[in-house]
């Protein structure tokens, strides 16, 4: 355990971006999950709008540096090459 106050204070503040953080992925997969249902339902107009809240939510993370600006861009590379498939 720490015992400096500059210690202590860096294990709070590291929880509160860690939960942050936690949060932001946590939205990022469900986004890529609700395109990955839509693609599979078959569902051409859903998966359009899915894609597009999570290209916009993948985008805001990589804003916010919960992802490295290229790992955002195959994320939404691969979405976008799944939906335009069902074309």
């Amino acid at each position: 355990m720490a015992n400096i106050k500059s210690a202590k204070k860096r294990i709070l503040v590291t929880d509160i971006k860690t939960a942050r953080n936690k949060s932001i992925r946590s939205e990022v997969k469900t986004s890529i999950k609700k395109v990955e249902a839509a693609v599979a339902a078959n569902d051409k107009a859903a998966a359009d709008a899915a894609l597009k809240t999570a290209v916009s939510t993948i985008e805001s993370a990589a804003s916010k540096g919960v992802y490295h600006k290229n790992n955002s861009a195959r994320k939404v590379s691969r979405l976008t090459k799944l939906v335009n498939a069902m074309a």
